[in-house]
């Protein structure tokens, strides 16, 4: 069963581009990793960035977990941040077509 993750990102005043240029370079790193379906960055209206990943598996996502892609975005966000990354497993739960019941 696929794993979709939300990461809410508060950086400091006056840090967000700073945030998105530490993000960007995983990005590609990311999505080379086995089991990596989506792995995108958002701006939110409030000056938050939302990661948005889906997985293959549980599995394959704590693997990306202990990565070294995820190492270095962790240091490189290192004093950016107004507070810690706020992640969230989702588990869907279908609806409606196979196609748009679920990301």
């Amino acid at each position: 069963m696929t794993i979709v993750v939300t990461a809410a990102f508060s950086p400091k005043e006056g840090a967000f581009d700073r945030v998105v240029a530490a993000l960007s370079p995983a990005i590609s790193e990311v999505h080379q990793e086995p089991g990596c379906l989506l792995y995108a960055i958002h701006e939110a209206p409030n000056n938050q960035i939302f990661m948005i990943e889906k997985w293959e598996s549980a599995a394959l996502l704590d693997a990306h977990g202990q990565g070294e892609p995820v190492k270095r975005l962790n240091a490189s966000l290192e004093g950016l941040l107004e507070k810690p990354v706020e992640v969230t497993r989702l588990t869907p739960i279908p609806a409606g077509t196979a196609q748009q019941g679920a990301l």
